[in-house]
C-alpha cells in the first residue's frame, strides 16, 4: 500500500499549494483506514520540504516518480520517500531515502546501532543508515516486482537537521554508510548528485506503480532457513528494534565480567520476530567460538528444527546447541557465557516428567549462566503450570545478583504486519480495551474470516494449502483424544454439520504441523505454539462462549485430560476467585495465540452459536473477501 504517488511535477505543485498535508490524510485514510498524529503530520511537512529543495534542480527529470510512504510487504514498516527513474541506459532504479529530524546522536560500541533522542527519551535504535539498507532488503525479499523484475534500489538516509559530525558517519559504521550514504544538513548537492546519478530519466515503465502493484512473495519459515542460518548465511535481514536487540545481547555477552550478572528480558508479543532474534543470537555468538544453547520449553519448535537439520547436523550436535528449558537443574554457576531463552513465558517451577525435579527454572537459567536472554510474551502462558513473568525474572535476577535490562519488539512481521489485527483481538477477547472494536480489512489488511461451517472451514484450509503455502487447522482442547488409544475413532464431532476429525497422529508426536498428512487431522495448543503458518483454522469449543457481548471461560469443558489445565478443580476448593481467575487467562491466551499463527489469514469457527454471532458482528462486511470461484461457498 502507498499513501502517496506523483511524480516531481506533482509532488512540488502539492507543495506550493499547501495542500500535501492535506492530501497526504486522505492518502492515509485510503490506504490503512485511519489518520495519523499531529507530529507526524509536522514532521511531514518539515522532511518534505527539505526534500523538495532537493529535487529543485533541472537534472532531475520532472517526471521522475515520487512514493511517500510506502508499506513493506508483510510488514507496518514504512518507506519515507522514493525516486524512481531510470540510469543513462534505461535500467530501472529507484532511490529510497529515510528521511530523519535528528538533531544529534551518540556513536556506540553496538553494530549499526546508535543512540539519540526519540519517544521522550535517549534510546538505542538502529543508524539511520542501516534502517534504509534493511528496508531496501526487505523489498528485495518480498516484492516480485522488485526482485523478478529488475528494479534496482539504491537506498540512503536524510538527516536534514543534523549538524553534529563525526557521530553518524563514524568509522565503525562504514560498512552500512557505503550501502546506504548518509546525508547531512548542508548536503543538499551531495543528495542530488546521488539521485542523479541513478535517475537520469522519469518514471517512463511505472516503477512505482508495479512496487505498489508487485505480487508478494511467501515470507521464510524460519525452521525451513535454520539450516542455512546455523552454516552461516544471513536469512533474515533484521529491522530497527530487532537489530538493536541483536548487538545489545552480544554486547552484552561479551563484555559482562566473569564475576557478573546481566539478565536482558526482551518483551514482544507474537510475529514480533523473538524467534527469529534469538537464533540468529544463537549462531552469531557460535561465530565466535563461545558456548551457548538455545532454550525452549515447547517440545514442537525443538522438534521441528531437529527434523529441519538432519543431515547437516549430528543428533549429540543438535542436542549440545537446541534443548528443553528442565536441563540446567544441576548446572554449575556460569557454565555458560550466554544462554537465549525463547518462549520464556512457557518457564515452569519444576521440572521432569512428574514435576519433582530442581527448584525453579528461571532461577536455574540465571544461575547457569553470566547471561541469560528471555524472550518474553506473558499473553501466551497458556498453561497453570506456566510461571515465566518479568516479576517471577526480576525476583530471582535480584536474589542472585544479576543485573536487568529489559527491551521490547513492537514491530509486527506475521498477520500481514497488521498491529490493527492483534488490537482487534485483544478487544474482541476481552484481554483488554482497544480503540480497535471492529475489524475492517481496508484497515488490516488481513484476511480474517468467520466461516458459516465447520466443513467450510475446512474446505477452505484445505484449498490454502494447497495453492498458497502451510495452513492447518487447530481447536481449543475440548474433546477427548480417544484416537490416541483406538486410531479408527474420531476425536471432534460435530454432529449439527456431519463434521469429524482426529486430533493429531500420536506418530508425528511434536513435529505435527510440518508432516503433509496433517492436514487431515486438527492440532491444538501443544503442537502450534512457537510455530507458524501461512493460514490457520481455527475452531472455538465450548470452553470460550459469549452471552449477550460478554465473553465467558468454562474451564469445565476442556478435555479430561488437558494438561493445560491440571489441578484447577483443587485450586477451585481452595481459592475459586484465583482459580477462575487463572484459567480464565489460560482459555483467552490460548485462542490470542491460535488465531496469531497465520501469517497471512485467519479463518474461524465457533460450535456455540452466539459465540459465533458475536465474532462475525465485530467483523465488517467489507473485511471478509470475495471467495475465488474454486474455495467453498
Amino acid at each position: 500500500m502507498i499513501v502517496y504517488h506523483s511524480d516531481k511535477t506533482g509532488f512540488h505543485r502539492d507543495l506550493e499549494t499547501g495542500s500535501m498535508d492535506q492530501v497526504l490524510l486522505d492518502g492515509f485514510r485510503e490506504a490503512f483506514g485511519h489518520g495519523v498524529a499531529t507530529n507526524e503530520v509536522r514532521s511531514w511537512r518539515n522532511s518534505l520540504a527539505q526534500m523538495g529543495l532537493v529535487l529543485r534542480d533541472p537534472e532531475i527529470p520532472a517526471d521522475s516518480g515520487i512514493s511517500i510512504e510506502l508499506q513493506i510487504p508483510q510488514t507496518a514498516k514504512r518507506i519515507d520517500f522514493i525516486v524512481a527513474g531510470q540510469d543513462h541506459v534505461h535500467t530501472d532504479r529507484a532511490v529510497i531515502v529515510e528521511l530523519k529530524q535528528w538533531e544529534s546522536a551518540q556513536a556506540t560500541p553496538l553494530d549499526g546501532v546508535v543512540q539519540t533522542f526519540v519517544g521522550g527519551g535517549n534510546r538505542e535504535v538502529s543508524h539511520p543508515s542501516y534502517q534504509a539498507w534493511s528496508y531496501a532488503q526487505l523489498l528485495r525479499n518480498f516484492n516480485e516486482a522488485v526482485y523478478q523484475g529488475d528494479i534496482q534500489l539504491h537506498p540512503c538516509a536524510y538527516l536534514h537537521n543534523f549538524i553534529q559530525p563525526g557521530t553518524l558517519d563514524d568509522p565503525t559504521y562504514a560498512d552500512w554508510l557505503e550501502k546506504a550514504p548518509l546525508f547531512l544538513k548542508g548536503e543538499v548537492e551531495k543528495l542530488r548528485r546521488f539521485i542523479k546519478r541513478w535517475v537520469r530519466y522519469g518514471d517512463r515503465s511505472r516503477i512505482i506503480v508495479r512496487i505498489d502493484q508487485g505480487r508478494i512473495r511467501p515470507s521464510k519459515s524460519l525452521a525451513d532457513s535454520l539450516a542455512r542460518l546455523m552454516e552461516g548465511n544471513q536469512e533474515f535481514t533484521l529491522v530497527d528494534e530487532q537489530k538493536v536487540v541483536l548487538e545489545r545481547a552480544l554486547h552484552l555477552a561479551r563484555t559482562t565480567p566473569d564475576n557478573e550478572k546481566r539478565v536482558l528480558i526482551v518483551h514482544g508479543g507474537p510475529g514480533t520476530g523473538k524467534s527469529v532474534v534469538a537464533i540468529n543470537l544463537l549462531v552469531q555468538w557460535l561465530q565466535e567460538e563461545e558456548m551457548t544453547m538455545y532454550v525452549t520449553k515447547n517440545a514442537a519448535p525443538r522438534a521441528v528444527y531437529e527434523s529441519k537439520l538432519t543431515g547437516t547436523m549430528t543428533k549429540s550436535e543438535y542436542s549440545n546447541l537446541f534443548t528443553g528449558s528442565g536441563s540446567f537443574t544441576t548446572a554449575e554457576a556460569n557454565t555458560f557465557p550466554l544462554l537465549v531463552v525463547d518462549e520464556a513465558h512457557r518457564l515452569n517451577e519444576k521440572s521432569g516428567l512428574y514435576k519433582n525435579l530442581g527448584d525453579n527454572q528461571v532461577k536455574e537459567l540465571i544461575h547457569a549462566a553470566r547471561v541469560t536472554v528471555f524472550f518474553l510474551d506473558e499473553d501466551q502462558r497458556v498453561t497453570l503450570q506456566d510461571i515465566g513473568s518479568r516479576a517471577e525474572i526480576l525476583e530471582h535476577a535480584d536474589a542472585l545478583g544479576a543485573s536487568v535490562d529489559e527491551m521490547e519488539l513492537r514491530s509486527q512481521f506475521r498477520c500481514n504486519g497488521s498491529n490493527g489485527y492483534l488490537a482487534w483481538l485483544d478487544h474482541v477477547l476481552q484481554i483488554r480495551e482497544s480503540a480497535h472494536t471492529r475489524l475492517d480489512q481496508l484497515d488490516y489488511n488481513y484476511d480474517f474470516r468467520v466461516v458459516p461451517s465447520p466443513n467450510e472451514l475446512r474446505a477452505l484450509i484445505e484449498r490454502r494449502n494447497e495453492t498458497e503455502g502451510p495452513a492447518r487447522l487447530v481447536a481449543g482442547y475440548c474433546w477427548d483424544w480417544v484416537s490416541k488409544k483406538d486410531p479408527a475413532a474420531y476425536d471432534i464431532h460435530l454432529p449439527d454439520h456431519d463434521f469429524q476429525m482426529r486430533w493429531n497422529l500420536t506418530t508425528d508426536g511434536s513435529l505435527w504441523l510440518v508432516k503433509p498428512d496433517s492436514i487431515n487431522e486438527i492440532g491444538c495448543i501443544h503442537t502450534a505454539q512457537g510455530l507458524e503458518l501461512d493460514y490457520v483454522g481455527v475452531i472455538i469449543g465450548k470452553d470460550l462462549v459469549v452471552r449477550d457481548g460478554e465473553v465467558i471461560t468454562q474451564p469445565e469443558e476442556r478435555a479430561r485430560y488437558d494438561s493445560s489445565i491440571r489441578g484447577y478443580k483443587k485450586w477451585l476448593k481452595e481459592d475459586p476467585a484465583q482459580a477462575r481467575s487463572h484459567a480464565r487467562r489460560i482459555i483467552l491466551n490460548t485462542y490470542r495465540t491460535l488465531m496469531t499463527r497465520g501469517l497471512k489469514g485467519c479463518y474461524l469457527y465457533c460450535v456455540d452459536e452466539e459465540t459465533q454471532a458475536y465474532f462475525q458482528g465485530l467483523v465488517s462486511d467489507e473485511s471478509q473477501p470475495s471467495l475465488d470461484p474454486a474455495e467453498p461457498r
